[in-house]
């Protein structure tokens, strides 16, 4: 072994596998069988509103910081799509118009310069 490759008997896989579908299951269930048909009260209603807000920049910063394409090297064509794409969402508040609009700047600056 060259200390990349990891080795797995097949019951440990399968111990792991079932373990995590209970668990994603368990998950599931909490909020939607146990908690699904209850009215929330309007505080939490308030807090929920905000969770794609946070999880979506916290899924692309990592990607814009460190890019995959320049093995994590900071890259300036990343960085300006992201701020084109911000500057789209903040004065369209359009969020389908601003993830078209990074798509499109980042393909085009680096078909431009990368």
């Amino acid at each position: 072994m060259n200390g990349t490759e990891m080795t797995f008997d097949r019951s440990t896989l399968w111990i792991v596998i079932v373990g995590l579908a209970i668990g994603s299951y368990a998950l599931r269930f909490a909020f939607i069988g146990l908690v699904g048909n209850k009215a929330m009260p309007d505080w939490l209603m308030r807090h929920l509103r905000y969770t794609a807000v946070a999880i979506i920049p916290a899924l692309v910063a990592p990607l814009v910081v460190w890019p995959a394409p320049t093995d994590g090297e900071p890259s300036l064509i990343h960085f300006a799509a992201a701020a084109l794409t911000f500057a789209v969402a903040v004065f369209s508040k359009n969020v389908l118009l601003a993830m078209i609009t990074g798509a499109c700047s980042l393909w085009s600056l680096m078909y431009l310069f990368g």
